[in-house]
């Protein structure tokens, strides 16, 4: 963007800016630390368990996702243990390298020191930011290096050195060996470096494919593992991706109401409509920075958008776009004055971009308090936090179990389970996934002298026990006891728990195995849990 001087009524003296960031400091320290507080009290979620199991693991790529996040876990429990707060601590730091990057790219573009504390203020204003971005993710990992990737561009702009494209590339290589989504940014990249003030230049320079080639260098753990295991992260994804499904206007209410919901009820408006006007700017005048800033949020949210259609779209896909839109956003405010857009105009979206950061830290502090202290369920089995907690009962009468038949070990049939029995028992008892063994390769043995020839626990969650893959073996069940799941008085799931005898689960079986496949039997119901907890019940054809 062009950058000028702010115009006067912007322009703070230094003792009133040093006030002010003393402030937004302040602000940011107590909801860090609140952020804190939550991450240590809350029962990890099903997925953060799932991916705590990986961080167990010396390999180099994991089926379901690249290895980033499984780093950032053992990155926090080397420092905190094997403990909610180590599980999540690095959601919290990439959470602060966020906002340190936003403000930079803001207060390089417009030398604004109030648009750039609105910039750092607006993700305290987001729910799903704010608050839980604690829950680790493979998108909590994606997010500070896609914003990094971004700042190294605002940084070439700025300083004109085309040296920062090698920064890009490593940031570029980063944010996909955190998910493969990073992929959509790539169209805001392409149009940044042939915007026309100097597209001939890049199109000439060895630098931009300098930076493909050092993105690429960096993903290789993930092509390598790949390569070893017929493409397997990519064939599963791209089943993902490429599945079609009959239209349905409740999936888009669930994208737009999920946006709403984790950006901000007045937030996202602010956000969206400073994205509009700054691609308006943007292609308008051929501003490479503008152009930037756009596109990494309109593609995403386009494409989004079109898969609703016909697919629910997971709650914390999209999130890895908009701390780009808060950056969009906050420049906007401070471009509208120095383009001579009326008093009135000005002041209201400043007005606005305030409100919805006062509401919208509100909203934040309120979603704490009803997880933390108060002891109450107004959303029943649909909460998103307690339809994945209370796994402790589970467990406990499980242990009492294996007490009482002399089980040396635990299968289970669904990969929530077993993360969720690994995490609570560690390796004190062996824990096996029978099913979708393709989840776990090049795991480590689980304990097999201790399995082969001896009596297990099988844990199910009802109705997967009576899952026709049990044919494909020769185990004997005899069922013990059913055990509910309850949370803040309201059972959220039922367990089978069931002795099993005369079999030995295999941990490599054929690829054409029923007991290999991620994916369900053909006929068998697959029941969608997304991270909200919402359950969807859907035949497989």
């Amino acid at each position: 963007m062009t950058i000028t001087p702010p115009l006067q009524d912007s322009a703070k003296p230094n003792g009133t800016a040093s006030r002010q960031w003393l402030v937004v400091a302040a602000v940011i320290a107590v909801l860090t630390a609140m952020r804190v507080v939550y991450a240590s009290l809350l029962d990890l979620r099903t997925d953060e368990a799932y991916y705590w199991t990986w961080s167990k693991e010396s390999v180099l790529s994991f089926l379901d996702h690249p290895p980033m996040i499984a780093w950032f876990i053992r990155f926090g429990t080397a420092i905190f243990g094997d403990t909610n707060l180590g599980v999540r601590f690095a959601g919290i730091v990439a959470m602060l390298v966020m906002q340190l990057l936003l403000a930079d790219i803001v207060r390089r573009v417009t030398h604004d020191v109030r648009v750039t504390l609105i910039a750092v203020l607006m993700p305290e204003a987001a729910l799903y930011y704010g608050l839980l971005m604690s829950k680790v993710s493979p998108d909590v990992a994606l997010i500070p290096f896609a914003v990094a990737m971004v700042w190294a561009l605002v940084r070439l702009h700025e300083s004109n050195d085309a040296r920062w494209w090698l920064a890009v590339g490593v940031f570029a290589g980063l944010a996909l060996l955190s998910k493969f989504t990073a992929v959509m940014l790539l169209p805001a990249v392409v149009a940044f470096m042939l915007a026309p003030s100097w597209r001939g230049r890049w199109l000439a320079s060895a630098y931009p494919w300098a930076a493909a080639l050092i993105a690429v260098v960096v993903f290789l753990p993930v092509l390598i593992w790949n390569s070893q295991h017929d493409w397997a992260s990519f064939r599963f994804q791209l089943v993902r991706a490429t599945a079609t499904h009959e239209m349905s206007l409740r999936t888009v209410g669930d994208y737009i109401g999920l946006q709403f919901g984790l950006v901000g009820f007045i937030l996202l408006p602010v956000v969206l409509s400073g994205v509009a006007l700054t691609a308006w700017r943007g292609y308008r005048r051929g501003d490479a920075v503008a152009i930037l800033l756009s596109t990494a949020v309109i593609v995403p949210f386009g494409y989004f958008f079109w898969k609703s259609l016909s697919l629910r779209v997971g709650d914390t896909w999209p999130m890895f776009m908009w701390p780009v839109g808060f950056a969009a956003a906050a420049i906007n405010i401070a471009m509208l004055a120095r383009e001579g857009w009326s008093a009135r105009m000005v002041q209201s979206t400043v007005r606005w971009a305030k409100v919805a950061i006062a509401f919208g830290i509100v909203f934040v502090v309120a979603v704490f308090l009803y997880y933390v202290v108060s002891p109450w369920n107004f959303i029943g089995r649909t909460d998103p936090i307690g339809g994945e907690a209370g796994y402790q009962q589970v467990v406990d009468r499980a242990q009492a179990q294996l007490q009482k038949t002399g089980a040396t070990w635990i299968a289970t049939t669904d990969y929530r389970t077993y993360a969720m029995l690994r995490w609570f028992l560690g390796d004190s008892v062996p824990v096996i996934q029978i099913n979708e063994r393709g989840r776990f390769e090049d795991f480590r043995d689980p304990g097999m002298i201790a399995i082969r020839g001896r009596a297990g626990l099988y844990v199910g969650r009802e109705p997967d026990h009576l899952s026709p893959l049990w044919q494909s073996t020769t185990a004997i069940r005899e069922p013990l006891e059913r055990v509910d799941r309850s949370w803040r008085g309201i059972v959220m799931d039922t367990y089978a728990l069931e002795k099993l005898t005369g079999w030995t689960p295999e941990l490599s079986p054929q690829k054409d195995s029923p007991l290999y496949r991620p994916r369900p039997l053909a006929g068998e119901p697959e029941v969608l849990r997304g991270s909200r907890g919402f359950v969807i019940a859907v035949s497989v054809r």
